[in-house]
């Protein structure tokens, strides 16, 4: 056989394995029952799947979350009014220490009592008071004080208390520190967006492959049928030739073993499609089990490649890995701002009222307002550090980016390629594959005038079976990289529209 002809079919192969490489990573959910029974297309099975698969109902909830955290992050410069209550247990009640201020009380209140006494006596007689007066009256004072003064410490509150009051705190300005946490926030809500494009994107991938795989097989069944017919017909005639002793036995049992492969072949293919089905509803979200009638078949048509170009930033614009990554760069940037903030300063406008005033300290005011300032002066430069970090990932997000982008244009390329490729393949194989037919009709009426054996007509019918087969794998390949196409531009629907023949 041509190598290359065997290169094709060890690739119909791998293909056929293909989808099962993302099948796992899909999980689903039960479909809806009115597209029971109902001739599925490509674009109904997108629709399906977007209605119920697991993981786009994951990607969509990650999106609401990041939406419900920028509505909170924008709430930022509003009040926060806290209600504060507690029990406060002392060790030891507050006191003032009068021990420490006595002797300074009574020595001040004696001078003082000297003085009074010197300023009647000098008012009345316009003299002052003899020293020794004064040392009786200061001495007499202080004998006073000293048996009234108070040999205890006096509290000033009680040793428990309950505290209940309304705290109330207002930002006034944070140094960029909430713009920045409401801009980080808008650039995660835009790649909740674009991340929810990318899991419906490579979901919808995947269904194209497992969708194409159904159709070849239906094709290479209705094919395989004609086929298996001409076996039994093969079987039937040498059969009729060995009663007749025209032909030899062993050549009844060339026509019979080439029947049953024929025959277990076709039953293989269908074993195929049932698994082909089984893997589609898993894509799908629906039960294994569910019934879909897919009955088209794959029929080669052209698309011209050339109307499609299109400048590659254009092109690459609806690509959700692309668009992922590049927001990637505004959140590193958003970053920088956020470590920048850092180092400015906070003031709050703050007030409390204490609703509970009974048995507070007097330390504790009934109510009070104030302006607060909060500025972290030094921190071992550890926010130039951050702030350095930030500027590197910024860096490394525009070369994700930049790498992102030309492996984008790579794999547009050589889909393109592989597409052009391809359809010179399918018209070449299509002419070997009518070379085939017509062989083996030109050996079977040879084998009826007796021209020809019945195991050359089941080799004719191989040629034909196996030509069939790798001219449809090579169409398949073909809308493979039509799919892999639409799929890196971001428009999978394009590709949907032109397999249900809608474009």
């Amino acid at each position: 056989m041509n190598p290359k002809m065997v290169a094709l079919l060890r690739n119909a192969y791998r293909m056929k394995q293909f989808p099962a490489i993302i099948i796992p990573i899909i999980l689903a959910v039960p479909a809806y029952a009115q597209d029971a029974g109902k001739e599925l297309s490509l674009k109904d099975c997108y629709r399906i799947a977007r209605q119920g698969n697991i993981v786009v109902q994951q990607a969509q909830h990650s999106l609401k979350a990041r939406e419900y955290s920028l509505q909170a992050n924008n709430r930022a410069y509003f009040p926060k009014v806290d209600v504060l209550a507690g029990y406060n247990y002392l060790v030891k009640p507050l006191e003032i220490n009068l021990q420490q201020v006595k002797n300074g009380v009574v020595d001040g209140s004696s001078a003082q009592a000297v003085n009074t006494a010197n300023e009647v006596f000098h008012q009345i007689t316009g003299q002052d008071l003899p020293q020794a007066v004064k040392d009786k009256i200061s001495t007499t004072t202080k004998s006073i004080l000293n048996t009234a003064y108070p040999d205890y410490n006096p509290a000033l509150a009680k040793q428990s208390y309950f505290t209940a009051g309304v705290f109330v705190r207002q930002p006034i300005y944070m140094g960029g520190k909430i713009a920045s946490a409401q801009e980080l926030a808008r650039t995660n809500v835009k790649a909740g967006e674009f991340n929810q494009q990318l899991v419906e994107k490579e979901l919808t991938f995947g269904i194209s492959a497992q969708y194409l795989r159904i159709l070849y097989l239906n094709t290479i069944l209705s094919h395989e049928a004609i086929i298996l017919k001409a076996f039994e017909k093969n079987k039937a005639y040498a059969a009729s030739l060995k009663k007749n002793q025209i032909l030899p036995p062993y050549l009844l049992n060339w026509a019979n073993v080439s029947y049953t492969q024929a025959a277990n072949r076709y039953a293989n293919l269908q074993l195929d499609k049932q698994n082909a089905i089984l893997e589609l509803n898993k894509l799908l979200g629906q039960p294994l089990n569910t019934p879909l009638v897919i009955n088209d078949t794959l029929e080669y048509n052209r698309y011209d490649i050339a109307s499609s170009d299109a400048p590659a930033e254009v092109q690459l614009d609806n690509n959700a890995t692309y668009r992922l990554v590049a927001n990637a760069t505004d959140q590193a940037k958003v970053a920088v701002k956020a470590t920048r903030s850092l180092s400015l300063p906070n003031i709050f406008a703050i007030g409390n009222v204490n609703v509970y005033q009974k048995d507070l300290p007097v330390t504790i005011p009934p109510w009070m307002v104030g302006v607060e300032l909060q500025w972290n002066i030094f921190d071992g430069f550890s926010r130039v550090k951050r702030t350095r970090a930030s500027e590197q990932l910024v860096e490394e997000a525009k070369l994700a980016a930049e790498n992102t982008k030309t492996n984008l244009e790579l794999r547009l390329a050589v889909a393109k390629n592989k597409m052009q490729s391809l359809q010179n393949e399918v018209a070449s194989l299509d002419s070997a594959r009518q070379q085939a037919r017509l062989t083996t009709v030109l050996i079977t009426d040879r084998m009826e005038n007796q021209l020809s054996s019945v195991k050359d007509v089941n080799d004719a019918l191989l040629m034909e079976e196996e030509m069939e087969k790798i001219y449809y794998t090579a169409v398949l390949g073909y809308y493979l990289a039509m799919a892999e196409y639409w799929n890196v531009l971001g428009t999978p629907e394009e590709f949907a529209a032109y397999i249900d023949g809608t474009k």
